[in-house]
């Protein structure tokens, strides 16, 4: 056994095994980094098969040897130019090219381990004579050429440009052309030696990749820190070339539209007409538009080479909901505060004066006692108190009512509001059952008839007590009002309780109004729930 051929193949076998182990820990997982372990997984199976030979001592041991050696070749091949056009950037451009890729490597390796049917890939396979046939040489001028094509691949795309990473390449490249090209003489016997040179230089190829690792970093640490940070950021992003097909889309813009890259940019707008019933057009620059009540701001961007030729354009769409959301709630605030203001200053004016009136006519009240004045002028005076009293109320509900609606949002709320206006009249509030969503249907018309019912006590009974019963029943909201102001012998319906009944009964509901002299006056309003189909 060959000791120098054996010693060189396991030092190459230990150098591609330890340059696996860097990248595998220090790498970052990527696609690029993938395929460059693929490669030397490759190259690490030729080199076993190379020891291999070295042992076999039968023409079966060896004719395992070639097909484990075989399955290298056929791996690294494919594997390379995948991982020098991901390298380069050309990955868009050979990306359906590149699906046939291994289906080569299958065909040729099957013509390898069916060798023994039809003896066209060795022409000849016994123990220490191996002829090659034509299937042999043209797998071996297909594998080169792809080999051959990744490098120029590196070259071209470097030469384009003047980053610092060429000298990078430059090493990567040499350490796969140089032990491929002395494979080449060596099977083509134009080098004819006893020691075979392959895994010298295999083991020479792993120093170069040794070197590019530790000097200029395996990987195009750049474009690879871009791109994560383009994946992981919340826009769309998708570049077209100058064709308008898509090369490139981020994982955000994945999740919001269902072309691929090699798509058209007219698929595009199709896929976005179907999605959100908005036709873009082709020549869009910016645009906003809206779908499944998100709002998305779009931009489209273009690069121009040195001659002012456009080369590339960038589509960008961002989720702008929350600008919209902040914008209606700043509308919201504004009017907030602007509702606000005009209640300060209607509470501070008309309340003062109605306030004022209702003063002045408890003075002037108070100074006609005992004198000669005609009741029918007495009546006025407490008239004007009462209603300038009742318009105090009404203000103050009113103002409520104008800044904010909060209280609409149940019946004991919108009693509440009605009750904390009132000034000079104890109200209590007695509730009964409890309240749910179903009740929200009266919610209005119960405020309303409040209102209406309070102010009627304060204006015209005097009244300095107001009792209220609210009942939820499981069929109805039944509401009970109660003043202990000086009454009326007759109950005459004008607006305010003509307006009580009308929205009751608008409801389906029932008033009845009864009042004595001396006894106050009662309101009771019922109003059933609307049936549903369970109730039905």
């Amino acid at each position: 056994m060959p000791l120098i051929p054996t010693t060189l193949s396991l030092l190459g076998l230990a150098g591609m095994i330890g340059t696996v182990i860097w990248v595998l820990v220090r790498g970052n997982g990527s696609r690029l980094t993938r395929l460059f372990v693929l490669c030397q997984a490759a190259v690490m199976i030729w080199l076993v098969s190379q020891l291999m030979k070295l042992f076999s001592v039968n023409t079966q041991q060896l004719w395992i040897a070639f097909v484990v050696g075989n399955v290298g070749i056929c791996l690294f091949a494919p594997s390379w130019m995948m991982f020098a056009a991901e390298y380069s950037d050309y990955r868009a451009y050979l990306r359906k090219p590149s699906y046939l890729l291994p289906a080569v490597s299958v065909i040729f390796f099957a013509c390898v381990i069916t060798n023994p049917l039809h003896k066209m890939y060795y022409s000849v396979f016994e123990y220490g004579n191996v002829v090659c046939g034509r299937l042999y040489y043209l797998s071996q001028i297909t594998y080169y050429v792809l080999i051959l094509g990744g490098i120029c691949l590196m070259f071209i795309k470097h030469s384009q440009s003047s980053r610092r990473m060429t000298s990078q390449s430059v090493l990567i490249a040499l350490a796969i052309a140089v032990p491929l090209c002395i494979n080449t003489l060596t099977v083509t016997k134009i080098i004819d030696t006893s020691i075979e040179l392959t895994p010298l230089f295999f083991a020479f190829s792993v120093v170069m990749i040794l070197i590019a690792i530790s000097r200029f970093g395996l990987l195009n640490v750049n474009r690879i820190a871009i791109n994560d940070t383009i994946d992981s950021i919340d826009s769309a992003v998708m570049v077209f070339d100058a064709g308008d097909i898509m090369t490139y889309k981020n994982k955000y813009a994945e999740t919001l539209i269902s072309v691929g890259t090699g798509a058209t940019l007219d698929e595009l707008i199709a896929a976005v007409k179907e999605k959100t019933g908005t036709e873009l057009d082709k020549s869009i620059t910016s645009c906003e538009l809206s779908c499944e009540g998100a709002f998305y701001n779009i931009r489209r961007n273009f690069c121009t080479n040195k001659k002012g030729e456009r080369i590339a354009s960038i589509i960008i769409v961002n989720n702008v909901s929350e600008y919209y959301e902040l914008l209606d709630a700043e509308k919201k605030l504004s009017l907030e505060q602007e509702r606000n203001r005009i209640a300060q200053e209607i509470h501070d004016s008309a309340g003062h004066t109605f306030t004022m009136i209702s003063s002045l006519s408890r003075i002037i009240d108070a100074d006609l006692a005992g004198k000669n004045i005609p009741e029918e002028t007495v009546g006025y005076v407490r008239e004007i108190d009462g209603l300038s009293r009742s318009g105090v109320t009404q203000l103050r509900c009113s103002i409520n009512n104008l800044r904010s609606d909060e209280f609409m949002t149940s019946v004991t709320r919108a009693i509440s509001t009605v009750t904390a206006a009132v000034r000079g009249v104890d109200i209590d509030v007695c509730t009964k059952g409890e309240e749910d969503e179903s009740f929200a249907f009266c919610i209005s018309t119960v405020y309303d008839n409040t209102r209406e019912t309070i102010t009627n006590a304060m204006r015209y009974s005097g009244a300095d007590r107001i009792d209220i019963i609210v009942k939820f029943l499981p069929d109805m909201l039944e509401l009970y009002i109660f003043d202990n102001g000086r009454g009326c012998p007759e109950i005459s319906e004008n607006n305010g309780l003509r307006g009580i009944r009308e929205r009751t009964e608008a409801l389906g509901g029932t008033v009845k109004f009864s009042s004595e002299v001396g006894e106050g006056f009662t309101t009771i309003i019922k109003i059933p729930k609307p049936k549903t189909e369970e109730t039905a």
